[in-house]
């Protein structure tokens, strides 16, 4: 897994942004893979552990009314907290996990449910800044093995988005060498 955590802070780093990350069920593994990285003080700003709903919202800034509707499991939660630690750190590029790792079900979700989110700061679809994605997981296994897989799932969804920004940025560059055409 540390193959994918040294690969995105290499990408952001050759593109000098750096990269914030709010947790709940993987409880700071998510943070901890990245740093193992040598040299990553350079992209990571760093972590935020909500494991406790209310601090999703009180430090996160995601909507009270959502997570009184729906619980913390959810993709919208996934994506507010992205978003929200990214601002809260100061980032260019926000990480986000929430779920259920076990052993008993949480907010009417089943173990194995996951949402991985991720937070950049290309224009959204609203057309506001930021761009998010949200990937939504059913894993299996032990809590240990879904807290694993949802660590290589949020860093494999950051390096999905940072390569199609830089095919996006390349096609871009070829297009204005060409005369726009």
């Amino acid at each position: 897994m540390n193959h994918l955590a040294g690969e995105v802070l290499r990408l952001l780093g050759a593109r000098s942004e750096t990269l914030a990350v709010a947790e709940s069920l993987t409880g700071g593994l998510v943070a901890a893979e990245i740093t193992a990285v040598p040299g990553a003080s350079r992209v990571f700003r760093g972590s935020v552990t909500t494991y406790a709903t209310d601090l999703k919202r009180q430090v996160l800034g995601v909507d009270g009314a959502l997570l009184e509707a729906r619980g913390a499991v959810d993709p919208q939660v996934a994506a507010q907290m992205a978003a929200g630690v990214r601002i809260a750190l100061g980032a260019d590029w926000g990480l986000a996990t929430t779920g259920v790792a076990g052993p008993e079900p949480q907010d009417g979700q089943p173990v194995g449910t996951v949402f991985v989110a991720v937070h950049g700061p290309s224009e959204g679809v609203s057309g506001e800044p930021g761009g998010g994605k949200v990937a939504a997981l059913r894993l299996n296994g032990d809590r240990g093995e879904i807290r694993r897989e949802s660590v290589r799932s949020v860093l494999a969804l950051l390096l999905e988005e940072l390569a199609g920004e830089q095919i996006g940025n390349a096609r871009a560059q070829d297009t204005e060498q060409n005369g726009g055409t």
